[in-house]
Formats: C-alpha cells, sequence, structure tokens
C-alpha cells in the first residue's frame, strides 16, 4: 500500500515536473506560428527518421541477447524484442522503471534469473553512457567552441550547483553506508552461496542477488563474438543520430543544417532524454532549441523540431510498446489455456 501511494506521488511529481519544463520552453512562443510551421511538415522524412529508431531497437535487442546467451540462456530475438519495448513504454510512465521492466518481464516469459538479466542492462547503460561521452568528445574536437559554451551554460554549472547541495546532504552518505553493508554482506555470505544450494534469511537473499548482477556484469567478458558486438553498439549509435539529421529535412527552416548540426543535437537531446522526467520531455524541448541556436536556427524554429522529433519518437514508442504488451498479453493467456 505505502509503496503504491509512493509511486503515485513520484509519478504525478515527476510528470509536472516535465510539464513545467515544457512550459518553460514555450514561454513567450507564438504557439500558432509553431503549429503552422509544424503543418509544413514533410512525413516522408519523418517516417524515414522513426525507421531509424526501429533498426536501432532491434539492434539493441539483439546485443542484449548477446550479453544474456553467455550466462546459458538463449531468449529468442523475439522476446527479447518484446520486453525492450514494453520497457521502453514504462519509462514513460516512470523514468528508470524500464529497466526493471524489461528485466522482469523477460525473466517472467524465459525463466531468467532477474538478478542476472539486471547486471547485463547495468553492463548496457554503462556502455551508453561511454558512447555518449565519445559523442561529446567528437562533438567538441569538431566544434570546441558552440558546445563548451553550451556544456558550461546549460549543464557544468547547473550540475556544480547540484553536487555542492548533494555533498552537504545527509541523505547521500546514508546511502554511501547501505551500499557499504551490503557489499560486506556479500562478502560475508559468499563463501556460503558457493557451498549451499539453499539459501536462508535477509543477508543470503541479498547476497544471492548480487551474486546474479555480478554474473550479468561479467557477461561483457564472455562474449562469443566482440566484433558483432561492437558493430551493434556502433549501429545503435549512428541510428540515433540519423534519427535526428533525418528529421532536419522534415521541416524547411531545419532543411539546410549540417552533419555537425546532427551530431550537436545527438548530444544535448541525449542530455535531454536522460533527465528524470518521462520521456524527457520539456528537457528535449529547451536544449535542443537552445543548441539550434548556435547553428543560426531561431528559438521558435528550433522548438518547432524538437517537438516534431520528441512528438514521433514518443509515439512510436506508445505504438509498438503498446503493441508488445498486447503480443505478450495474447502470448501469457494461451499459455493458461494450454495449462487449463
Amino acid at each position: 500500500m505505502k509503496a503504491g501511494i509512493y509511486n503515485s506521488v513520484k509519478y504525478i511529481f515527476l510528470l509536472c515536473l516535465g510539464i513545467a519544463l515544457l512550459w518553460l520552453a514555450f514561454r513567450g512562443v507564438d504557439i500558432r506560428s509553431t503549429l503552422n510551421e509544424l503543418r509544413e511538415t514533410n512525413m516522408f522524412w519523418v517516417l524515414l527518421s522513426v525507421l531509424a529508431s526501429l533498426i536501432a531497437f532491434t539492434s539493441r535487442a539483439h546485443r542484449w541477447n548477446m550479453l544474456i546467451k553467455p550466462s546459458g540462456y538463449s531468449p529468442t530475438l523475439y522476446k527479447t524484442s518484446i520486453a525492450l519495448m514494453i520497457g521502453y513504454l514504462a519509462n514513460l510512465a516512470i523514468p528508470r522503471l524500464g529497466e526493471v521492466t524489461r528485466c522482469g518481464t523477460l525473466s517472467k516469459s524465459e525463466k531468467i534469473p532477474f538478478d542476472l538479466l539486471l547486471g547485463t542492462v547495468i553492463v548496457e547503460r554503462a556502455l551508453d553512457v561511454i558512447c555518449l561521452l565519445l559523442c561529446v568528445l567528437l562533438t567538441a574536437a569538431i566544434t570546441y567552441d558552440r558546445l563548451g559554451n553550451f556544456l558550461n551554460d546549460n549543464l557544468f554549472k547547473p550540475l556544480g550547483e547540484k553536487l555542492q547541495l548533494l555533498l552537504y546532504s545527509p541523505a547521500f552518505y546514508v546511502v554511501i553506508l547501505i551500499l557499504l553493508v551490503l557489499f560486506i554482506i556479500y562478502r560475508m555470505n559468499k563463501k556460503k552461496i558457493e557451498t549451499t544450494k539453499e539459501k536462508k534469511g535477509l543477508g543470503g537473499k541479498i547476497s544471492s542477488m548480487l551474486k546474479g548482477i555480478l554474473e550479468g556484469l561479467r557477461s561483457i567478458r564472455k562474449l562469443k563474438n566482440p566484433v558483432a558486438f561492437l558493430f551493434h553498439t556502433v549501429l545503435i549509435w549512428l541510428m540515433y543520430f540519423l534519427m535526428s539529421y533525418i528529421c532536419f529535412y522534415a521541416l524547411p527552416a531545419t532543411a539546410g543544417l549540417s552533419l555537425e548540426a546532427g551530431l550537436f543535437v545527438l548530444v544535448v537531446g541525449g542530455m535531454g532524454m536522460s533527465a528524470p522526467v518521462q520521456g524527457g520531455i520539456g528537457a528535449y524541448h529547451l536544449l535542443v532549441s537552445q543548441g539550434l541556436l548556435l547553428y543560426g536556427i531561431s528559438y521558435e524554429h528550433g522548438l518547432a523540431f524538437a517537438t516534431l522529433m520528441h512528438t514521433s519518437q514518443t509515439l512510436t514508442v506508445i505504438l509498438f510498446g503498446g503493441l508488445a504488451f498486447l503480443l505478450l498479453t495474447l502470448s501469457q493467456r494461451k499459455k493458461v489455456e494450454k495449462h487449463v
């Protein structure tokens, strides 16, 4: 009951935060002018951008399979894709819920330990952070002044202020202490886990979970085809880049933007989507529209592009995530009917 109330409050708070950021993005902007510009959208380029996102989703599902298989489990690409899309759909409700949801979905349908799947997802997220940082470095090398000024005004200064608040917060040290205690419990129970099949008590359960997560983390070292894994990692981020760059051609105001601008939008858009609000709403609009100012695009035109890009990708997740949820529901219903 308490967990349900907490999740509801968290959902409402994050949604309100996203709406506030969206209001801030559109404050002082002529909405009718933005809508008129969006009416000129060339849907061919939007659909091509959506296709790039679907290729990225499929490639990500395949890469996730490659992390799972060294542990002795072989889910089909279909099942992994279903779990992944349901996870993306869950992220629209509560940020970061998708990682847990996709692990739970695949664990239930394929009988794979949840903690092991969680470890592979942690590896995936770490790789995403590394790839985003590499994109930041590449963008900085190509356009140092633009990116430097943008990051300083929109990222480093705000993060520096938040970091100071964090270091002075007692809650931060409480979390560190809890993690340290969990690690000590795991070390103390490690030998017992290896020699006993039945694990009893809270300490044993925590240790078992940590062991499963560590097994998932080690999957990166057991890859059977590292070249293919690297290929899919590059393909995912190439598709992310093309999603933005292709969409430039959908609007007259952004049709002439360069590859460099596409890379810049990939970086700042990635930061916006990483914000702790549903689907990056508001944060994505603010950062992308501010970033395109550096390329001679007016704030209104940049906001129209950000709205088109964000809306098309959100609808894609809703459509295919909803379809994945429907297919999973039908599959589970058939299993129940077979056992009746």
